[in-house]
């Protein structure tokens, strides 16, 4: 094929950058030629993919590292809705002028062909109209798309079909679209029609799901509400993971875990820093437990803190841990709800207990406990017992291996690179890749 200029452009954050990094690799390997725009403290990962990195100059860079610095006051704020609207607003759509703004820069010494970002970049349609380029959207977290028969997306709601419980979604659906989001849907517009776009009609969700000409969905149909209005632009690609050298990292103490008769791996992911969230609660419900074997990743948050709290021979306590080498040996995995580690977990076949609410993580946990891959605590904050009691019914009731199995064998069909690659290749008006590809 010729060689096609694409930017990857994506928000300063883990989870919106990482499960990029292997389709990034793919399509570079294929032989386009890929660069990445992001925030400046992502500079040495993408230098050690070997792509060519763009970083922020005048946008801000808000991340898990200091989103509650920038912004001390979203943690005195309790509600669901006003929390999320706070960050929808100050961390995605008032930094839009900022990022065209610099990819505006970009263009000028690389004028891309595509561009592909993660669905939270919220300056891709305007960047779309600048520059007459096509824009492929990556779905890093649950699909947001609104549907007649679905409660709204942001309040963590699992679906109903029953008369009233439709009737009660409706009602919600306008009153988040009218009301308790409609400032995010007025900024956006606000910023659109700055640079001469016509503002969205739609929920500020459905036009970021809407606008790009391919809306790529990491994650398969299994995993999510079924919607017989699904956008046409829509296209389920299996899970997009980060990207691999090749080679698990060998689980260390692999040799100890026949010895206890439950093994339990437990996260906060990268974002959530404070331990009492989830972390210390699991460790208090199994501290006099010597039969189970805990272990625990901090993300690199105050792990010699918790190895001195907790000296049990039985807990293992690790900065990072390569979850395709302990994931296997796990028969739970304890989360706050991430996307990525859900999606690895399903992947490896692998039950959940699952507390997690803001950040968007309820509607992952939502979908856990619906798809019954696990159990929703739902709950930031769950106590020692709540988790002991999670991981009990996780472990006594067969559905929700059964299901875990169900979905990482739906996962299994996707050869999730190679499918992204033919629907770029397409949209450039190129031959797709020679492989058979299974879809839905």
């Amino acid at each position: 094929m010729s060689e096609k200029r694409i930017l990857i452009a994506t928000m300063p954050l883990d989870g919106h950058l990482n499960p990029l990094t292997g389709l990034a690799k793919h399509l570079q390997e294929v032989g386009y030629d890929v660069r990445w725009y992001t925030g400046p403290s992502y500079a040495e990962k993408i230098k050690k993919l070997g792509i060519p990195f763009y970083p922020f100059q005048q946008a801000r860079e808000v991340n898990q590292l200091n989103l509650d610095t920038e912004f001390p006051e979203r943690l005195a704020m309790k509600g669901t809705i006003k929390r999320l609207r706070f960050d929808l607003n100050n961390v995605f759509f008032l930094r839009a002028p900022e990022l065209v703004s610099d990819v505006q820069e970009i263009y000028k010494e690389f004028p891309f062909d595509m561009l592909i970002c993660d669905a939270a970049f919220t300056a891709g349609t305007i960047i779309k109209k600048l520059f007459n380029v096509p824009m492929v959207s990556i779905g890093i977290s649950p699909l947001g798309e609104s549907s007649k028969v679905l409660p709204p997306t942001g309040l963590g709601m699992e679906p109903s079909r029953s008369f009233f419980g439709l009737l009660k979604q409706d009602f919600l659906r306008y009153l988040v679209k009218n009301v308790l989001l409609k400032p995010c849907t007025d900024v956006y517009n606000r910023v659109l029609t700055s640079y001469g776009v016509a503002p969205t009609t739609e929920f500020v969700f459905d036009a970021l799901t809407h606008d790009p000409d391919l809306y790529l969905q990491s994650g398969t149909p299994g995993f999510e509400y079924v919607r017989p209005d699904l956008g046409p632009n829509i296209q389920f690609v299996g899970p997009l993971l980060p990207y691999s050298q090749g080679g698990k990292h060998p689980f260390r103490e692999a040799a100890r875990v026949s010895q206890y008769k439950k093994v339990i791996l437990v996260t906060q992911g990268t974002v959530e820093r404070d331990p009492a969230k989830l972390i210390y609660p699991t460790l208090e419900a199994f501290k006099d437990d010597p039969e189970t074997l805990v272990i625990v990743t901090t993300g690199g948050s105050r792990t010699s803190e918790l190895r001195d709290r907790y000296p049990q021979s039985h807990f293992i306590i690790e900065d990072f841990i390569d979850f395709n080498s302990v994931m296997p040996y796990a028969d739970v995995y304890i989360t706050n709800g991430g996307y990525g580690g859900t999606m690895l977990a399903l992947q490896h076949k692998l039950p959940m207990v699952a507390a997690g609410v803001h950040e968007g993580k309820n509607e992952i946990t939502a979908r856990i406990g619906y798809f019954k891959a696990g159990v929703n605590l739902k709950t930031e904050t769950p106590t020692a017992d709540k988790i002991r009691k999670g991981v009990e019914k996780v472990l006594s009731d067969p559905i929700y291996k059964r299901s875990a199995q169900m979905l990482g064998s739906e996962f299994a069909l996707y050869d999730t690179n190679l499918l992204c690659e033919n629907y770029v290749a397409k949209l450039l008006g190129q031959v797709e890749a020679h492989a058979v590809v299974v879809e839905g």
